[in-house]
């Protein structure tokens, strides 16, 4: 059901808004967290590092449906707060069959080019044939995470933050079960982890789709409007592009430091692996309050109502500091059990060490990579794309170099610092051009 962000009290239409996100990122990573786990404890530490060494390069293609998600979302975000109806329907339309044609694309090249891609980033010899077999499942199922994704985007770009949520939480259930049931009792290992991965996505993209269809009837819009429309999609790919680029480049900063982390071997590509996922749960997490704060502010800015975008900036800073340092807390305590949930048994001392130190090393700057994620949602929802490009490649660049100068002085220890000092450089320029941008919007009001 759409819901208008630009009325109603800011904190609450802000929270009752995010955590509907919120709790369906959680359901999404605990199943991405449920292939490492039951691939690690029940298939073995190898193929908890198959899996990981494979995740920089699926980052990659799910850059390109974020970053899509987010273009689709900000230009119908914006239609709908200005009440252009008819532009929304066809901004939809259009949204989706562009997603089709590219999905389709990148599904076909990236399993071809899938073993190129595994030698490209060094994976060691004992796990290639492993994380390339993982690779190419989880690839052909790169459709549907698409689609679901595009309208995970159409669906908040309308105020409606619970109807993804019922997919997430019914694929996230299914997958879970999906994973134990293919890897522990029909043996399937690294290929049934990314099996249940194919087929829970395929569920949510389809749902996701024929519900979204349905809820178009109900936007008040009687005549027929376009399919498709070469200048909305001028104006989605003006947001898209950046953002895949933004997102790409971050996914490649990160092959770059996989390649560099699979030089230790296995065992720390394995505590890496576990360490990953927890952290992008957090930042993910963070991730979709800076989302919901786009969208909010989208619909706002498409309706001039600028001093509504500071209060969403207010509020998105004290919902991402509170979970960042309560995520914190958490990992900073009970780091060395949580990666051991990922291992065979208590798993190798150095893959314990490994995964355990990354925590300890990056989870006191949640709260700061939070406040950078809320800032940046500001930028996308009033359409600042270079700023935030900035921003982003600052963090991106500086994690590459630091890992590159700093493992062969204090090893892969040193390759874990390169996040927080990215992180903190890059939220100080998020907060200046946040400043700059309200500043810019005011004085235009006038």
């Amino acid at each position: 059901m759409a819901r208008d962000l630009t009325k109603g009290s800011v904190n609450k239409v802000l929270l009752q808004f995010t955590l509907p996100l919120f709790i369906s990122v959680v359901f999404q990573q605990f199943y991405s967290i449920a292939d490492s786990l039951i691939a690690g404890r029940f298939a073995g530490e190898d193929a908890l590092a198959a899996v990981g060494a494979s995740y920089p390069i699926t980052n990659i293609f799910n850059a390109v449906a974020f970053g899509c998600n987010i273009g689709c979302s900000v230009v119908i975000s914006q239609l709908f707060g200005a009440r252009e109806f008819k532009k929304v329907k066809t901004a939809i339309s259009t949204a989706l069959i562009s997603c089709l044609v590219l999905g389709s694309i990148l599904t076909i090249s990236g399993i071809a080019l899938t073993p190129a891609l595994m030698s490209a980033i060094d994976t060691p010899e004992n796990i290639f044939s492993e994380s390339a077999l993982y690779l190419k499942i989880y690839i052909g199922g790169f459709i549907f995470l698409f689609i679901y994704n595009i309208s995970n985007g159409i669906f908040t770009s309308l105020g409606d933050s619970r109807t993804p949520l019922y997919f997430l939480i019914f694929s996230s259930v299914f997958n879970v079960v999906l994973d134990y049931a293919l890897v522990v009792f029909f043996n399937m290992g690294v290929s049934g982890v990314a099996w249940a991965t194919f087929i829970a996505q395929g569920i949510a993209g389809l749902l996701s789709v024929v519900t979204l269809l349905h809820h178009l009837k109900k936007l008040p819009v009687k005549e027929k409007t376009p399919l498709f429309s070469l200048s909305l999609l001028k104006q989605i790919a003006r947001i898209s592009i950046p953002s895949v680029l933004q997102q790409s480049f971050v996914s490649v900063g990160n092959v770059f430091i996989q390649k560099l982390i699979n030089g230790y071997g296995s065992s720390v590509i394995a505590g890496y692996s576990a360490a990953i996922k927890l952290n992008t749960f957090t930042i993910n997490a963070l991730y979709t309050f800076g989302n919901g704060v786009s969208s909010f502010t989208a619909q706002n800015y498409g309706a001039k109502k600028y001093p509504r975008i500071r209060e969403g900036m207010k509020y998105g800073t004290i919902m991402v500091v509170i979970t960042g340092v309560i995520i914190a807390v958490l990992y900073l305590a009970f780091n060395v059990p949580l990666i051991e949930l990922f291992m065979e048994g208590d798993g190798s001392k150095e893959a314990v060490k490994a995964g355990s130190l990354f925590l300890k090393t990056v989870a006191p700057f949640y709260a700061f990579i939070g406040i950078k994620l809320v800032c940046d949602g500001i930028l996308r929802g009033t359409g600042t794309m270079k700023l935030f490009m900035v921003a982003t490649f600052t963090d991106l660049i500086l994690r590459v170099v630091l890992a590159y100068v700093f493992s062969p002085i204090w090893s892969y220890g040193g390759i874990w610092w390169s996040w927080p000092i990215g992180w903190t450089v890059a939220n100080i320029l998020s907060l200046i051009f946040y400043f700059y941008t309200m500043k810019k919007l005011t004085k235009n009001a006038v």
